[in-house]
């Protein structure tokens, strides 16, 4: 590598536009929710040697460590969603949890799950809260009887508020649960309905604030801006009834238009009108900032905010970072001693390896010697600051002062603003956060490339 990066070898979807109103067109579209890094496949023939090897070793190669359990079913699937499995039964949902039951305690007793604690866990979807209330409480319990867990482990149930009475969050507290996410989306009617959310907007608002001033553990919402029928005064109310329910955090996530959703096909067939466009989602974003410095929320990240200290978002937070994360069920993905994994997304595939005493692995890859960095970048940039220090404790170069004239670049378009040892992102610089990071990541890679 030179002493610093060469912009001439660098693309526009990566030193962005020079504009006058960067917050709507220093890129031309957000194109991925998270920015990634490279990795190689390893072989199928290697998967058992490998994962044995990775989960036989006790010593870390991260200070944090994290559970995530997938639960791969849905009532009903969400018109902007790309990742619906399967469909809910109850004999399905039973068969499933059998299996992942057996999972949950073969992964608990290797050598590396009992060697350190595990800083958060995430129950996610799916719907997680298709289960019964009675399969929520075991697994709550099965996780803290199997697992070693940091006094203040942060263990999230995600789900809808559909259905999601009070016996199942009284079973949910019983099984040790002490964080609540919920996928609203958005408060109005015509909005939900449009998207396959099943509640209207008295009944959301009710039950979230129910939920929240029971005081029995925090309560977080999860709103998404750029819907079909989304307009900025729908957008605006929806804000304000995030206020009015008390929930301790909120999500602020942009509508990613993927193809395959049943959204774009109805956009197609003109049975739904267009979201907004990446400018009014940029407007709706600015409103959304504007908005929670003025009623004093505490920010998060670029994307999520606490209404008080009881939210702290431990999981979503560590995930971007070096932290290592152990998958459980089927679909669930995670990294541990150096190594990627995906596991089976079919049930039958998934159901079949538990019963042959398999471990359900349907993807492993090497993470690359650059891992730890392009992760602690995607965790600064998901912050709104990237520093020197950090970087620096993850390479062997100063990779801060190498980046210095593409960071310039992005001062320049109104994205960041550079001292000597930080990189602060601008209210644009946020809302292109995810570009940014990859923009990174990329030119990182493309400067091994040359070199090597």
């Amino acid at each position: 590598m030179n002493k610093q990066i060469d912009l001439h070898y660098l693309p526009n979807s990566i030193l962005g536009e020079n504009t006058p109103e960067p917050l709507l067109y220093a890129f031309q579209r957000k194109s991925s929710a998270h920015a990634g890094g490279s990795a190689m496949p390893i072989s199928s023939s290697q998967f058992s040697k490998r994962f044995n090897t990775a989960l036989s070793k006790t010593v870390e190669l991260s200070e944090h460590r994290c559970l995530y359990v997938h639960i791969p079913f849905c009532r009903v699937r969400c018109t902007y969603c790309n990742f619906f499995q399967h469909a809910s039964s109850k004999t399905l949902v039973a068969d499933y949890f059998e299996a992942l039951m057996v999972e949950l305690k073969w992964k608990a007793q290797l050598p590396w799950t009992q060697s350190a604690p595990f800083h958060a866990v995430y129950i996610g979807g799916g719907t997680p809260t298709d289960l019964t209330a009675d399969q929520i409480e075991q697994l709550g319990k099965a996780i803290r009887s199997y697992f070693p867990l940091t006094t203040d482990c942060e263990i999230t149930l995600e789900g809808r508020i559909n259905r999601f009475d009070e016996e199942m969050f009284d079973k949910a507290l019983e099984g040790g649960f002490n964080r609540f996410s919920f996928g609203v989306q958005s408060f109005n009617t015509k909005v939900r309905r449009s998207a396959k959310r099943l509640d209207d907007r008295e009944y959301v608002l009710r039950r979230i604030q129910e939920l929240s001033q029971s005081n029995q553990a925090p309560i977080v919402v999860d709103l998404l801006y750029g819907l079909p029928y989304q307009t900025t005064e729908i957008w605006q109310q929806d804000l304000d009834d995030f206020l009015e329910t008390d929930a301790h955090g909120v999500d602020l996530y942009q509508l990613i238009e993927m193809g395959g959703t049943p959204m774009k096909g109805m956009i197609e067939k003109g049975k739904l009108p267009h979201p907004a466009s990446t400018e009014e989602k940029a407007y709706m974003y600015q409103y959304g900032v504007e908005f929670m410095n003025k009623h004093h929320l505490r920010r998060l990240s670029v994307n999520h905010w606490a209404k008080d200290n009881r939210e702290r978002s431990i999981y979503n937070s560590l995930t971007k970072t070096t932290a290592e994360v152990l998958p459980v069920g089927c679909g669930a993905g995670g990294n541990v001693g150096g190594v990627g994994i995906m596991q089976h997304r079919t049930l039958d595939a998934y159901i079949e390896s538990i019963n042959a005493n398999k471990m359900p692995i349907a993807m492993m890859t090497q993470l690359a010697a650059s891992a730890g960095l392009f992760s602690m970048i995607k965790a600064g940039f998901d912050r709104g600051v990237l520093s020197r220090q950090l970087l620096r404790q993850h390479s062997n170069q100063d990779i801060f002062d190498y980046l210095m004239p593409l960071f310039k670049h992005w001062q320049q378009n109104g994205l960041v603003t550079v001292n000597h040892n930080y990189l602060s992102l601008t209210l644009a610089g946020e809302f292109w956060s995810v570009t940014l990071a990859q923009g990174v990541i990329s030119a990182l890679s493309l400067a091994n490339e040359k070199a090597a």
